[in-house]
This record gives C-alpha cells, sequence and structure tokens, in this order.
C-alpha cells in the first residue's frame, strides 16, 4: 500500500469513528422531560408516624467531599425523623440531573469510608413495598461507639437498580439509546446496635415515606416500576 492510499484509508477510518461516536453521543436529557421539582417540597415534614426532628442532624461530610458532591448532584435533602416511640431515622437523598458515566452518584459505602467510618456489613437485598420490590443495598458502618446500620438505593432514569454492575449497564443502556439518565440517591439509616431490628425500623419508614410522597414523588423515589 502506498502512502496515499495508506492515508486516505486512515482518513476514511478517523472520519468513521467520529460519525459513529456521534451517533452514539446521548443527545436527550431524561431531566428535561421530566421537569423541575424540588427535593425539599416532594417529601413532606410530616407523614405517617414520622415527623421532622431538628435537634438531630445526619452525618455531615468533610468539605473536599462536600466539593465533590457538589459537581455530581443538583439537589440534596437530609433530615431527622423521629416517631411517637422516640425512634429516630435519618434520611438523605441526592439528584443529580446528569447521571451518565461522566457523573455516577456518589456510595455511602465510599462516603462514610472517607469519613473515617469502618464498614463491618454490605450486602444487596429487597425492601416488599405496596409497589412492588424495591432493590437496596443494606450496609453496618462504625465508628468507635456508633454503630449505623445504613439502607440505600439508586435510582437510575425510570428504574430503581442494585447498586454497582447493575447501575453502570442501565447507565449504558441509556446511553445506547441516546438518552442522558438522571439519578437519585436515597439513603435511610439509624443508630442502633442491632442491624436486623434496625433495618425492620428502616423498611416502616420507607413504606411510610412513600406513601406520604405521593404518586409523582414516589416516581422519583424508586422509578415507574418494571424490569429496567
Amino acid at each position: 500500500m502506498n502512502k496515499k492510499t495508506a492515508s486516505w484509508v486512515l482518513g476514511a477510518a478517523m472520519l468513521a469513528t467520529a460519525l459513529v461516536t456521534h451517533a452514539l453521543t446521548p443527545t436527550v436529557n431524561m431531566a428535561d422531560r421530566k421537569g423541575r421539582f424540588d427535593l425539599e417540597a416532594m417529601v413532606p415534614p410530616t407523614f405517617g408516624d414520622w415527623e421532622v426532628d431538628t435537634t438531630v442532624m445526619p452525618l455531615k461530610v468533610d468539605p473536599r467531599t462536600q466539593a465533590e458532591l457538589n459537581k455530581i448532584y443538583n439537589q440534596t435533602l437530609s433530615r431527622t425523623y423521629i416517631n411517637r416511640a422516640g425512634q429516630r431515622v435519618m434520611l438523605s437523598i441526592a439528584y443529580g440531573g446528569d447521571q451518565s458515566n461522566n457523573m455516577a452518584v456518589h456510595r455511602p459505602e465510599v462516603c462514610y469510608v472517607a469519613q473515617g467510618f469502618n464498614m463491618n456489613h454490605n450486602q444487596l437485598a429487597q425492601v416488599g413495598t405496596p409497589y412492588g420490590a424495591l432493590p437496596v443495598r443494606q450496609l453496618v458502618a462504625t465508628q468507635g461507639a456508633r454503630n449505623e446500620p445504613i439502607t440505600y438505593w439508586i435510582t437510575i432514569g425510570d428504574h430503581a437498580i442494585n447498586p454497582g454492575m447493575s447501575q453502570k449497564l442501565q447507565q449504558l443502556r441509556y446511553g445506547l439509546s441516546g438518552q442522558v439518565p438522571d439519578g437519585m440517591l436515597v439513603r435511610v439509616s439509624s443508630i442502633e446496635p442491632e442491624r436486623e431490628s434496625a433495618y425492620a425500623l428502616q423498611k416502616r419508614f420507607i413504606n411510610d415515606m412513600l406513601a406520604g410522597v405521593g404518586d409523582a414523588g414516589r416516581k422519583r423515589l424508586i422509578g415507574s416500576g418494571g424490569a429496567p
């Protein structure tokens, strides 16, 4: 092959690569399709047996980690709720309008360890709800005498998915269909020595919250259901 032919072949290959890359670049932003919303207004301060307890705040991250989170998320919400029995559950929600591979959700098992916690338990699970089984990850973070069981889930686009590989696959599916998915991370936790009783309390809280936010809020929190 002479130099002129080689140049033509190389140029054609570069052009083909550019065309394929452009064709596979997501162009439809799901956040725009869904419309604007306000996390503070979406999650009511009282629902079921719960009301906001302003005397206790969820875990605060250090300034460096917070700066990274600000790059990922458009809205965040942190509250502590208390029921009539005096049981407390901490709620943290983070929403990002761009959850493509460039801006992946920041997972609690990473965030807590960055704050000096040990992660002593980590498993996939499901929380039963009237709206279907919710795929979650359950953790136990410890620091000194503090024992904090955690339940969290991730919603990518219109579906709640298992954090980890399923999250990456869901991002890829949306990308190949030309869509930039939005995403939400919802974390509930409580300070309690026994993780199973903590998870049972968190399940009650989650179901009460899902009933309290209405249809539109529920779809934001757990997706619209069905297989991704």
